[in-house]
């Protein structure tokens, strides 16, 4: 008899571990869902194609990093994250980079989820191109992250500022198109190897 895998039931029980103390720990409940929307909407995902496409085990651990970094920031909200302001102390930055590094895993982990979809459910190959359409497609994920950021500020207005975290810089939108793009590129070039390794056991199941 086939023993079950349970590495997916430990992901969902993590993720909502991680989901339910980030918040009651929140200072803003509204702010929390925005900041963890992506969340959510990533596990109603998964939890529906399940038993038709399940993950490797190893980006079931990448997903559950990536939430934490999401749910601290929605603790805190991004521009007052304790862990900014130490590296701001660390560094002399001028500002709280932390939500540099959640744009820069915005690009980082989707890399790999995109590389194991694609891998599985297109013709697509690896190579020079099979990169860089995994890179667009995760810039283009970005982009539309900040239009959607944009839109929200012109609805809201100035009280869309937790959310944005801008902290005055007005390049912001493009930094954190950049991070993403440096982190999916990053990703792939480091972490390619071991995802192979990973999708040759599931395919052996």
């Amino acid at each position: 008899m086939k023993k079950e895998n349970k590495s997916p039931f430990i992901f969902l029980t993590l993720v909502f571990f991680i989901l339910i103390s980030s918040f009651i720990a929140a200072n803003d409940s509204f702010t929390w869902v925005l900041e963890v929307f992506p969340v959510i909407i990533g596990i109603v995902i998964l939890v529906i194609t399940y038993r038709k496409f399940r993950l490797t085990d190893f980006l079931y651990s990448l997903l559950i990093v990536h939430s934490v970094i999401l749910a601290v920031g929605s603790i805190y909200t991004y521009a007052e994250v304790p862990l900014g302001f130490w590296m701001q102390d660390w560094f002399g930055f001028t500002r709280n980079h932390y939500d540099r590094i959640g744009h820069f895993a915005q690009g980082f982990f989707p890399a790999i989820l995109v590389r194991e979809i694609l891998l599985r459910l297109s013709p697509l190959r690896r190579g020079k191109l099979f990169n860089f359409i995994i890179v667009s497609i995760c810039l283009a994920v970005s982009a539309f992250y900040e239009l959607i950021e944009f839109s929200y500020t012109v609805l809201i207005g100035a009280s869309a500022e937790s959310f944005l975290g801008t902290q005055g810089d007005v390049w912001d939108a493009q930094w954190d198109m950049s991070f993403a793009l440096i982190g999916a590129i990053i990703s792939l070039l480091i972490l390619s190897g071991i995802h192979d390794r990973f999708l040759k056991k599931l395919t052996k199941k």
